[in-house]
């Protein structure tokens, strides 16, 4: 098999395997509906779904659009806000024990809890959510940066010191080009968590999202909205990983031949 029968068939199986797998699941969905009898308004089928989509597709992709805008500014400044703190925290071991310990703090309060506060500070805009989405994302890029400029072989780091290089050019040349793998590894972790962010936000005090409707639906045993606005935020997930994904093939091809 040449190289490019066997990239071809590689891509090929990329896009047809998860497709599959796509398949196979609302399959069995539709099936466990029909073989148990559920009733509709506790779980719906897969049809169920698709017609509820259809009786007002507008309004659901307008509440996507909205969610998709928070999610979107929210990972955005957590990378605007996280890689400095990263690169702060590997240029001084002072800060590094300092900063440590509050990340840890701030990660491992629940999230949901401090949904309401946000509201009460904020108010009822879209700055809670984007807010909430940055704290979802801030940890994994920051401990995937702060880990991805460690690691840079300390040969390199000799050989580029013996050229007089300073240590802005060390940083910039060498270490952050170094991490950039690990550094996309924590936006593709961060990315997904910055769906969950804006669905968390918008469940307090929204008045629109995905969230909200998911929210509002329950109160109305309206389960095929439900299910329609969690498919919606599934395809936005997937959507937004797989361009992170083609980010990184187009700015790190050196990483991917390497793996």
């Amino acid at each position: 098999m040449t190289k490019r029968s066997w990239w071809t068939e590689s891509r090929a199986s990329a896009v047809l395997l998860p497709i599959t797998g796509l398949i196979a699941v609302i399959g069995l969905w539709w099936l466990a509906t029909i073989v148990f009898a559920v009733p509709e308004f506790l779980v719906p089928s897969p049809g169920d779904v698709l017609v509820r989509f259809s009786q007002d597709p507008v309004m659901l992709l307008q509440n996507a659009g909205v969610s998709l805008l928070e999610t979107i500014q929210g990972f955005l400044l957590s990378i605007v806000v996280g890689v400095p703190i990263a690169l702060l925290i590997v240029r001084s071991a002072i800060l590094e024990r300092l900063v440590y310990p509050l990340l840890l703090m701030v990660n491992a309060i629940p999230k949901v809890a401090i949904a309401p506060l946000l509201v009460v500070w904020m108010g009822f805009g879209q700055g809670p959510k984007v807010l909430m989405v940055l704290l979802m994302c801030f940890f994994p890029i920051v401990i995937s940066t702060a880990q991805g400029m460690k690691s840079t072989p300390v040969e390199l780091v000799e050989l580029l010191r013996s050229l007089n290089a300073s240590r802005t050019q060390e940083f910039f040349k060498l270490r952050i080009w170094h991490a950039m793998p690990q550094i996309f590894t924590g936006l593709k972790v961060a990315i997904s968590l910055a769906v969950i962010g804006s669905v968390i936000g918008e469940f307090v005090g929204a008045t629109q999202g995905l969230g909200y409707l998911i929210q509002t639906s329950g109160a109305t045993a309206d389960t095929a909205l439900a299910f329609a606005a969690i498919t919606l935020l599934s395809i936005m997930s997937i959507i937004l990983f797989y361009g992170l994904v083609l980010l990184e093939h187009l700015l790190l091809p050196w990483a991917q031949e390497s793996r």
